[in-house]
């Protein structure tokens, strides 16, 4: 073990400066790194929003799931399922292709799928639920007590930047809120800024660039708490990280040279 009377004074006094200046300048706030603190307007208590439902716009695909008393009959309305069945089959079991389970319902520019025997459904604008109703209601005439599930498969969100793991997100209740899709990120890492997330969202034919700020538990009354499709979530580094990554930089030659002095005047 070395001991520091061996050590000349000039040395000593040197490794006590590098310390504590790695330590002041290595400390940070913490309170940063703390979500829904209090809100602008001081109070404990939020009215719940109501969950953000939908509508089905141009470009969506649907999935279309038909069950009905007579199975032999609800195949027929279920082509795209089967479709995929013989596909999967055909896959050798040594390739990594990846087949979709229901290749689903393309909306046309009009806003309208074409389902077999029936034809031309005009979705546009109704959810999931209503379309489910409207496609019952014409397949009534050709099963007896058709039920009919749709979801849309075009459900996406994607987070990037400074969370543990940047993914796109496929949601199948069409229900999500911002917290739920950075848990399922991984969470923001230490070097995010909880202070002005990015929410990329399409309103209107145009893009928006929205910022938010987790620290503030206002956020859970605002029109981006619940996410919707293609809202894209990016967490903007701090400014702390580029510190860290440079200070790392300027540190390894520190150390190496303290340590090859220590060792020279040990060596004498």
């Amino acid at each position: 073990m070395i001991k520091l009377k061996y050590l000349p004074k000039s040395v000593i006094s040197f490794l006590f400066f590098s310390a504590f200046l790695f330590i002041l300048t290595s400390c940070g706030s913490t309170r940063k790194l703390v979500y829904f603190q209090e809100g602008t307007n001081r109070i404990d208590s939020l009215p719940l929003l109501d969950p953000y439902i939908p509508s089905i716009q141009k470009g969506d695909v649907l999935s279309v799931q038909v069950t009905s008393l007579n199975q032999q009959a609800t195949a027929y309305f279920n082509p795209h399922s089967s479709i995929a069945s013989s596909m999967d089959n055909s896959v050798s079991g040594g390739s990594s292709v990846t087949v979709p389970k229901d290749l689903g319902y393309l909306v046309s520019p009009e806003g309208t799928i074409e389902l077999p025997l029936v034809g031309k459904i005009n979705v546009l604008g109704l959810t999931t639920y209503q379309a489910g109703e409207k496609i019952k209601k014409e397949l009534s005439e050709y099963l007896k007590e058709p039920t009919v599930n749709v979801r849309n498969m075009n459900f996406r969100i994607s987070v990037l930047g400074e969370v543990t793991k940047p993914t796109m997100l496929s949601i199948y209740n069409e229900q999500i809120t911002l917290t739920q899709a950075l848990s399922l990120a991984g969470d923001i890492t230490v070097f995010g800024r909880r202070d002005n997330v990015m929410l990329i969202r399409e309103v209107n034919g145009k893009r928006t660039f929205n910022r938010i700020n987790l620290g503030n538990r206002d956020l859970f009354a605002s029109s981006f708490y619940y996410l919707r499709p293609n809202d894209v979530v990016y967490v903007e580094p701090s400014k702390a990280k580029g510190t860290t990554v440079d200070r790392a930089f300027q540190v390894l030659p520190l150390i190496l040279s303290v340590a090859s002095i220590t060792v020279f005047f040990l060596l004498r």
